[in-house]
């Protein structure tokens, strides 16, 4: 069957990729500044050279970056992904909590943005150069320019600082109740959301424009259908392709985290998560988190394939 054979083809080259980029992040890796066993035994003055030569042939750094990578390979291939440098823990043990952290707070901020940027692109498309596609396109370059940092802080000192109603950081760990926890979400969350949708929107009314410019859409005005049933039920479904792929896309990049925004709010995701691991050489935990991240990339751009041919039975899969 087609589909089958495209299903195992692209999980073919799914696996492939996963082998080549996590070679590449392991070599980059071992070739940034600061050897784990210097930043040991720099906490410990009486340590000798034959201590250091020791503790390298006891975690394998006294053998080539290619071997190294072989015994983590096979080590990972089994389940065995070590231990964290910084948390002194297994590295699944802190990556699951992290990246469910990182899904709350991007998997919220799109059902914001999505519902929001469709309705205004959907609409300024069907008005294309009037004085509201005007605006809607100076307020999507707006948001598009601003920097999440700066937002952020205007949030905080909006709403936390000068009203007194969310706190500024954290993700209410500590807190008993479900209300009680919602407040820390609604200041990041708004935060990409409000980034988000910028983008979403231009996206949406480009798609759109293209589709209300096709000839079944001119078919379909001149055998009288209502300007509704045109957007809706003719021109929305061809444009849904292509926003379906950025959407994907940035669905696969929710497992990476929002570094600014996650920093900004002190939110305990993916995206601080591998910033702190970098910064404190914790290579494993970068390594896996790195990896992890690209997983769930490719895997969205597999899955925005799939529902291409829902969308769209003439999509054919097996020249994809």
């Amino acid at each position: 069957m087609p589909i089958l054979n495209f299903v195992a083809s692209r999980m073919l080259q799914l696996i492939i990729m996963l082998f080549i980029i996590s070679f590449v992040i392991y070599f980059l890796i071992g070739l940034m500044p600061g050897d784990p066993i210097d930043i040991m035994l720099a906490a410990n003055p009486e340590a000798s050279a034959t201590d250091a030569a020791r503790l390298r042939a006891i975690y394998g750094l006294d053998k080539s970056i290619f071997e190294r990578y072989l015994n983590w390979l096979g080590s990972a291939m089994v389940g065995d992904f070590g231990y964290s440098r910084l948390y002194g823990r297994p590295v699944l043990e802190i990556l699951l909590p992290k990246m469910g952290n990182s899904l709350i707070l991007m998997g919220g901020s799109l059902l914001i943005a999505v519902p929001i940027a469709t309705i205004i692109g959907v609409y300024a498309a069907h008005k294309h150069n009037s004085f509201f596609d005007r605006i809607v396109n100076l307020f999507a370059f707006a948001g598009i320019s601003i920097p999440a940092f700066w937002l952020a802080l205007l949030f905080m000192s909006l709403f936390s600082v000068y009203l007194g109603w969310l706190p500024a950081s954290g993700n209410g760990a500590g807190e008993a109740d479900f209300l009680s926890k919602l407040k820390y979400y609604i200041l990041p969350v708004a935060t990409l959301a409000f980034a988000s949708i910028g983008g979403y929107t231009r996206y949406v009314r480009g798609s759109m424009i293209e589709a209300l410019s096709s000839q079944h859409i001119q078919t379909a005005r001149a055998k009288g259908c209502s300007e509704n049933k045109i957007i809706w039920h003719h021109a929305f479904p061809t444009a849904l392709i292509y926003i379906v792929t950025i959407i994907a896309l940035d669905f696969g990049t929710f497992f990476s985290g929002a570094l600014i925004t996650e920093t900004m709010f002190a939110w305990p995701g993916m995206g601080k998560l591998i910033y702190d691991s970098i910064l404190g050489n914790d290579f494993n935990m970068a390594l896996i988190a790195l990896l992890f991240s690209t997983f769930f990339v490719l895997f969205a751009s597999f899955v925005a394939d799939i529902l291409y041919m829902i969308l769209d039975p003439r999509v054919n899969l097996t020249e994809a």
